[in-house]
């Protein structure tokens, strides 16, 4: 007699637990006051942030990774503020590589908390079906990776949309996260190279344009690398091989 797997063992609220978590959280923060998350408070405390970096370098590290995962995680206001704060407090480069790292780690934990609850089931629901919806999952799978570049690279795809529907449609769990990592770099640095410079930004009295994401010496390069990852599905499909 075939044993169950693991997965379905566990009792249903078990599994959607962390989702319903994640959820349920970020619920709460949508309608909380996040103040304590902005560039005014960067401004009033910046001194001070200044301070314990210089003292506790790694300390001051680990503390801020540990906040962005948490507010990635949780979709919580405030990632832009956060990843000018990585620039702010370590530069270009390393802030570059904590806010990669720290979104990239966040959005792992929504895509397995929406898999191991609703996005088991979804798929296997779809994959059992006979109807179109089958038929555009067999078509977004083929081209995981390509689709998901072109998520995490075209702007106007909220993060929060990005890590959640792909564990709903049954995407590789490594095409996520690599594509995930690489594909946030370019939006990424833009922000952490505006942190680079608050402080100047602060002491003319302004506040940190993030409008600089749409500049067309910016946004123009990110839409290139969109139109790379969306060539092979428009070379397969204009061969007919591939419908999406």
């Amino acid at each position: 007699m075939t044993q169950p797997a693991p997965d379905e063992r566990r009792p249903a609220w078990r599994r959607h637990l962390p989702l319903a978590v994640i959820v349920v959280v970020a619920i709460v923060g949508a309608f909380t006051p996040s103040d304590w998350l902005s560039f005014e408070t960067l401004r009033e405390n910046r001194q001070a942030l200044l301070d314990f970096r210089d003292a506790h370098y790694l300390w001051m590290a680990v503390i801020f990774v540990a906040i962005y995962i948490a507010i990635v995680a949780f979709s919580l206001p405030g990632a832009s503020v956060t990843s000018v704060t990585g620039g702010f407090l370590f530069g270009l480069v390393t802030g570059s590589v904590l806010n990669v790292a720290s979104a990239t780690v966040g959005a792992t934990a929504i895509f397995l908390a929406a898999r191991a609850g609703l996005g088991e089931t979804l798929a296997a629901r779809i994959d059992a079906s006979e109807g179109r919806m089958r038929q555009i999952k067999q078509r977004l799978n083929e081209n995981e990776v390509s689709v998901l570049f072109l998520i995490r690279l075209v702007p106007v795809v909220p993060f929060f949309v990005a890590n959640l529907l792909p564990a709903l449609v049954g995407v590789k769990f490594r095409n996520f996260v690599l594509t995930t990592a690489l594909g946030i770099i370019p939006g990424t640095v833009v922000y952490t190279w505006i942190g680079v410079g608050v402080g100047e930004v602060f002491d003319r009295g302004g506040t940190p344009d993030l409008s600089l994401l749409w500049e067309p010496q910016v946004i123009g390069p990110v839409l290139g690398l969109a139109a790379l990852a969306a060539l092979p599905i428009l070379v397969r499909a204009v061969r007919g091989r591939k419908e999406i």
